[in-house]
C-alpha cells in the first residue's frame, strides 16, 4: 500500500539555495552533479566494473575530472529484486574507498539504509547520507541526529527493493511522495537536524510503474515547496526502456533527456552515471534559458 500523505501539496516553502553537506556548503545556484561510484558487484547498470578499491578510485577520479560536484558511494545495491548483503559485508566494500576519499577534500555521500554504516562512514567523515529507506530504519534518523553537519538526502520508496516493482499503487503518485518526504523532514527537524542539512529525492522507480513515474516528474515542483535542496535518479533507468529501446549502458541519450526535463521541472541536483554528457547537456540548457 502507499504511505499516507499528510498534506495533498507542498507548503510552499522558498526554494533552498544552500544545501549544508558535511564539511561543505553546497550553493544551489546552478544544477548540481552527483556522481555514482558503485562498489558492488551486481548494480542495474554498471555492477562489477568498480568493485575493487582501485577501480573505484579511478572511477571516483574520472567522475571528478569530468565535473562531479559531490561523488555518492553505493555498496549495496538497492536495484529491483536486489538480495540484501548486510551491514558487514557494506563496510567491508566501502571503507577502503571512503578512507581515501575522505583525503581528497571532496563532498563525499554514501548510500546506504545501515545505520551501522551510517555512524562509521559519518565518523570516518562521509559528508551525506543517501537512504532509499528515508531513515525510517531503527537508529537511521538518530545515527544522522547525532552528526553535527552532516547533509541527509531521504528518498522515497513504495515497498522495498526485492518487491517493490510487483504491483506498485497510488490514489495521487505526486501528492502522496510530497506528502510522505513532508513527514519526513519533519521528523528531522524535530530530531534538530537544519532544514539546509536535508535533500528530497521523489524515488523515480522505487515502487512505481513507468506512468508513475511520469505523473511524478510532471509534477516534480511540488517538492520544491519543501524547502530543501531537490535530488532526482533517473540515470540509465528502467524506466526509460520503453521510449529508448536501449540496454542500461545505452541509455545515455534517454538519460539526458529525462535529467533536462527534471531540471526544468526544478530539480537542483542530479544523481548521474555519465557525468561529461550531463554536464555538456545541462550547461547548455542552462545557458539557453537563462
Amino acid at each position: 500500500m502507499a504511505e499516507p500523505a499528510s498534506k495533498p501539496d507542498a507548503p510552499g516553502l522558498p526554494p533552498a539555495r544552500v544545501w549544508q553537506a558535511g564539511r561543505f556548503a553546497l550553493e544551489l545556484r546552478r544544477t548540481l552533479l552527483m556522481g555514482i561510484v558503485n562498489l558492488t558487484p551486481d548494480s542495474f547498470s554498471d555492477g562489477g566494473q568498480h568493485a575493487a578499491p582501485a577501480a573505484a578510485l579511478a572511477h571516483a577520479r574520472r567522475l571528478l575530472d569530468e565535473g562531479a560536484d559531490l561523488l555518492d558511494l553505493g555498496a549495496e545495491s538497492t536495484r529491483p529484486g536486489a538480495v540484501p548483503v548486510g551491514d558487514e559485508e557494506e563496510w567491508r566494500r566501502l571503507e577502503p574507498v571512503l578512507r581515501e576519499l575522505v583525503s581528497w577534500k571532496v563532498p563525499l555521500s554514501v548510500d546506504t539504509y545501515h545505520p551501522r554504516t551510517m555512524r562509521a562512514a559519518l565518523e570516518m567523515g562521509a559528508d551525506v547520507v543517501n537512504d532509499v529507506w528515508a531513515l525510517r530504519r531503527p537508529g537511521a534518523l538518530e545515527a544522522v541526529a547525532a552528526s553535527p553537519a552532516a547533509g541527509a538526502c531521504l528518498m522515497h520508496m513504495q515497498g522495498e527493493p526485492s518487491t517493490m516493482q510487483q504491483a506498485p499503487h497510488y490514489d495521487d503518485v505526486a501528492a502522496e511522495v510530497t506528502g510522505f518526504l513532508g513527514q519526513r523532514v519533519q521528523a528531522l527537524r524535530q530530531a534538530g537536524v537544519a532544514l539546509e542539512r536535508l535533500c528530497v529525492d521523489p524515488g523515480f522507480g522505487f515502487g512505481k510503474t513507468r506512468e508513475h513515474n511520469l505523473q511524478l516528474a510532471r509534477r516534480l515542483g511540488q517538492l520544491r515547496g519543501l524547502g530543501c535542496a531537490l535530488l532526482v535518479g533517473v540515470s540509465r533507468k528502467s524506466m526509460l526502456a520503453a521510449t529508448s529501446g536501449q540496454a542500461p549502458r545505452e541509455r545515455v541519450a534517454a538519460s539526458l533527456g529525462a535529467a533536462l526535463a527534471c531540471v526544468a521541472a526544478g530539480a537542483q541536483v542530479l544523481r548521474v552515471h555519465d557525468v561529461a554528457a550531463t554536464r555538456d547537456a545541462v550547461r547548455t540548457f542552462e545557458a539557453m534559458r537563462a
